[in-house]
């Protein structure tokens, strides 16, 4: 395989891996707070669908944005009141989230286009970074992408410094394998998960926003595809911390854009095939045959004082 096909391929790996990444962050926020969050297909969809719907009437990628954001955190809160205020078991309210937004984006989708969306969509534009995207081989494959792309990659950096080198990312921390000590230590438990799961939200609807506003330019039923359940899994591969999800959303968008470098070199294999390459990747993952992983310890154990 030539040294250009490789740079396409991994190019094209970090692209895939961008709604992964925010996925995988959306998770090691919430499941470090202490509060499974399975939920996060939903909130992408949601978020999906929002910013597609905004940007079609508005005609402005800026509020389509804010709108996908806007539609992820809205379940995300969903999500705390019931598992936090109610203490709903936190699978049961994760799988209710995203049975909520099949239900609701898919009806939507049909009462709004039903005889398609109308035209005038648009996506945000590539962006070469100046100087950066020159460095060979490095240059094309991390430097020229589009926006949400670079957001990705910098929220990596940042909930990484927020986790281990913050008074707030101690707490967070504190309160995910400790909840009843952090409570004793003055520090608002409540008031913290909520704060952990809506910024999961947020980052789900950046994720979201992913398929409709920087991949295609519509909206389809179901469209996220699965890509929530294996941010989950790349979390738990990258045992919840952000850099370590960073690498496994990666290996996981080689696995999507591995298709792309067989049909290069003209080898072919069933699409079927190579397209249950990312899933295969979940199951080994999340039974544990690469490497073990413990959670926080009081993920998904309600707090009661």
């Amino acid at each position: 395989m030539s040294s250009e096909i490789v740079v396409a391929m991994l190019a094209v790996a970090v692209s895939r891996a961008t709604p992964l990444i925010f996925g995988a962050l959306s998770g090691v926020l919430c499941e470090r707070s202490g509060v499974v969050n399975i939920g996060i297909e939903g909130m992408m969809l949601a978020g999906a669908f929002a910013g597609f719907i905004v940007g079609v009437y508005t005609q402005s990628l800026a509020w389509a944005i804010l709108a996908a954001v806007a539609a992820g955190a809205a379940l995300a809160l969903l999500h705390a009141v019931l598992a936090i205020r109610f203490r709903v078991d936190q699978i049961i309210s994760g799988t209710v989230i995203n049975i909520l937004a099949i239900g609701v984006t898919g009806f939507f989708n049909r009462q709004l286009f039903a005889t398609g969306a109308p035209p005038g969509q648009s996506t945000f534009p590539a962006i070469a970074l100046p100087v950066l995207s020159d460095i060979p081989f490095v240059g094309r494959v991390l430097f020229e992408h589009k926006p949400l792309t670079f957001l990705a990659i910098a929220l990596v950096a940042v909930g990484h410094l927020a986790l281990y080198r913050s008074v707030w990312g101690l707490r967070l921390r504190t309160v995910g394998e400790h909840p009843h000590a952090a409570d004793a230590s003055g520090i608002d438990v409540i008031r913290t998960r909520y704060q952990a799961v809506l910024l999961g939200g947020l980052l789900a609807g950046f994720g979201g926003a992913y398929f409709t506003l920087e991949s295609v330019p519509h909206f389809e039923p179901l469209m996220t595809n699965g890509r929530g359940f294996i941010a989950l899994a790349a979390m738990i591969f990258g045992k919840w911390t952000p850099l370590g999800a960073l690498g496994a959303a990666l290996l996981f968008g080689i696995a999507e854009a591995l298709p792309v470098a067989l049909q290069i070199q003209g080898i072919n294999v069933p699409f079927q095939f190579v397209g249950l390459l990312p899933y295969v990747l979940t199951i080994v993952v999340l039974a544990g045959l690469i490497g073990r992983a413990s959670p926080p310890s009081s993920v998904g154990v309600p707090f009661q004082r």
